[in-house]
């Protein structure tokens, strides 16, 4: 008992720092994404839309191969009219993933319930030696 009365500071840094790495587990992972090899799979076995919420000349630089081009500000506006079917799995992909992330909870208030972020963006993508394209 006095351990634990002396060292009260320790103890409670160590419960906090051990829930926080907890956390994401709980809470589904925290919106970490798909890895390169699972979106190729939703791609070529439910059709999945990949969504590039890269700004227009990041998207020239390099894509996905087929991904069509909406900047994460004009998300909102334009998915609706680019994706009809809201029960269509969506793939959205940005530089790093980081955009892509907020881009999914924009999809899902929208109603994409089916909507994943490519974990690591486009630099994982290009790490898997999958294809690129430019515009």
């Amino acid at each position: 008992m006095d351990f634990l009365l002396a060292n009260w500071m320790l103890i409670l840094v160590a419960l906090i720092s051990g829930s926080m790495l907890l956390a994401p587990m709980v809470t589904g992972g925290g919106g970490a994404g798909i890895s390169p090899a699972a979106a190729v799979q939703l791609i070529n076995r439910e059709k999945a839309v990949v969504i590039d919420v890269c700004e227009t000349a990041e998207y020239q630089a390099g894509h996905v191969g087929g991904a069509k081009s909406i900047p994460l500000a004009e998300l909102e506006a334009k998915l609706p009219a680019v994706v009809k079917n809201k029960a269509t799995p969506l793939v959205l992909v940005c530089a790093s993933g980081m955009r892509s992330g907020r881009a999914v909870a924009a999809a899902k208030k929208l109603g994409y319930d089916n909507a994943q972020s490519l974990a690591g963006g486009l630099k994982s993508w290009r790490e898997a030696n999958l294809p690129i394209e430019k515009a």
